[in-house]
């Protein structure tokens, strides 16, 4: 405890940081404070049949993303999520599209012209979601609109308000990563995750010990276990890497030669982090965004499947998703041809192996060996929530049993505290932890 306090003591110290913090709190409040703004001519105490509907199934975690924006009927209620899903889209793109690929060789020009396009595709995302959800609410929330404003007017401008709404959370988002500490994209989603973690502490507290079936006590402790070893389990995921070694004859240091050093080139375990969760994740909200658009009472009993994030469909179509984007992520972010060039030109080489294309072959048969067990291990915690329902565990606290809430909390938690720690240690102040630095993997930077 007095580690700590001293730890805080030196970040309040370092002017740079202390701002940094600010900053950052003050894009938070300013982010929750717009949750709770709701769409002018809504009543928001007519709201009950939309809250009632995002307490389970897929609303609900599109409302957790969120930050209960979503149930709340607020300006912020499409959140982040339309500028993860066009960003997914432009990087599938740079795949398949030549034009791309030359734009992200470009350097920083290249990258503003990303951001431009995908910042474009955003807003076309959302002329396609502000309706969807604006669809749902008149479906289910039909009296929640002002005595004497039609929803034929009303359609137009809060269309245009849900869009403004979720351009400025991703002005918020890039300002707290220029001005802030953390990448702000993924801080903000995090923060609309925890905003549902009290309320749904209580809630299973309060199931565990009112209900007769519960389990009381023991249930209770046997969950906060098995909740204890997922987060492990997920640091292991964020942070986990796995080296395969490699002999070189010679390396370059300066402008030295030395011969006969043992290196290795780190092949990760999980090189493609959460990002085959989230790509999948956006699928599976599709079915949700077609819903959004229909009566209830009409959806088949597919689409209802699908809706239903515990069902058996919904969860082995997630997990084969997460194992094909795996492989598909990892394919695209590590070139193996390349690694074997850059070690053929530092003079080094594989024992046992030709330099060149046979090099090449050995680093991608070894790195699709090790992706197997990572995309499945990914696709374990994905669906941890599934199973944690089956010991009648509260729908809201489910999610914090894996998934991708709890790899992003984990995920920029460890990213923001590497941070902070570089910070302490470069103005030679003791770190955050007293054995050994944070190795942050760090978020995708949407």
């Amino acid at each position: 405890m007095k580690k700590l306090i001293e730890t805080l003591k030196n970040i309040w110290k370092i002017e740079d940081l202390r701002q940094r913090i600010l900053i950052t709190l003050l894009f938070v409040a300013i982010y929750r404070f717009g949750s709770f703004v709701v769409l002018p001519g809504i009543n928001p105490a007519m709201l009950s049949q939309l809250q009632s509907q995002t307490a389970g199934g897929l609303m609900s975690l599109l409302d957790m993303f969120s930050g209960g924006a979503f149930s709340n009927a607020s300006i912020f209620a499409l959140g982040i999520m339309p500028y993860i899903s066009a960003s997914i889209v432009m990087q599938l793109l740079a795949v398949a599209v030549p034009y791309v690929q030359k734009m992200q060789r470009e350097g920083e020009s290249g990258r503003k012209k990303i951001s431009m396009y995908t910042r474009w595709l955003t807003v076309a995302i959302l002329c396609f979601q502000a309706p969807g959800y604006l669809m749902n609410l008149k479906m289910t929330s039909g009296a929640a609109l002002a005595t004497g404003i039609s929803w034929s007017y009303f359609m137009i401008p809060a269309v245009i308000i849900l869009a403004a709404g979720s351009m400025f959370i991703l002005w918020l988002g890039e300002r707290i990563t220029d001005k802030g500490i953390g990448n702000g994209i993924s801080l903000i989603i995090m923060i609309g995750i925890i905003a549902r973690l009290p309320q749904a502490f209580i809630q299973e507290v309060s199931s565990r010990f009112t209900a007769i079936t519960s389990g009381g006590l023991v249930m209770f402790l046997v969950e906060i276990i098995i909740l204890y070893a997922v987060v492990c389990a997920s640091i292991v995921l964020v942070q986990g890497v796995r080296k395969v070694p490699v002999q070189y004859a010679k390396r370059l240091v300066g402008n030295k030669q030395v011969g006969g050093a043992r290196q290795y080139i780190p092949l990760k375990l999980f090189a493609a982090n959460v990002m085959p969760i989230i790509f999948a994740q956006a699928l599976m909200f599709i079915p949700l965004s077609i819903a959004q658009w229909m009566n209830p009472e009409n959806t088949s009993w597919i689409l209802r499947t699908l809706m239903d994030h515990h069902s058996w469909a919904y969860n082995v179509i997630f997990a084969f998703l997460i194992i094909a984007f795996t492989y598909f992520y990892t394919a695209i972010t590590l070139n193996p041809t390349q690694m074997a060039e850059d070690m053929k030109r530092n003079n080094g080489f594989i024992p046992g192996v030709k330099p060149g294309k046979e090099t090449a072959e050995y680093i991608d048969t070894v790195m699709s060996r090790i992706t197997l067990p990572g995309s499945l291990f990914i696709a374990f915690i994905a669906v941890m929530p599934a199973f944690a329902s089956l010991l009648n565990v509260q729908d809201a606290f489910s999610q914090f049993f894996g998934g991708t809430s709890l790899l992003i909390l984990v995920g920029v938690v460890l990213d923001t505290l590497a941070q902070i720690e570089s910070h302490l240690l470069m103005r030679h102040y003791d770190g955050l932890l007293s054995s050994g630095r944070i190795h942050g993997r760090g978020m995708a930077a949407y």
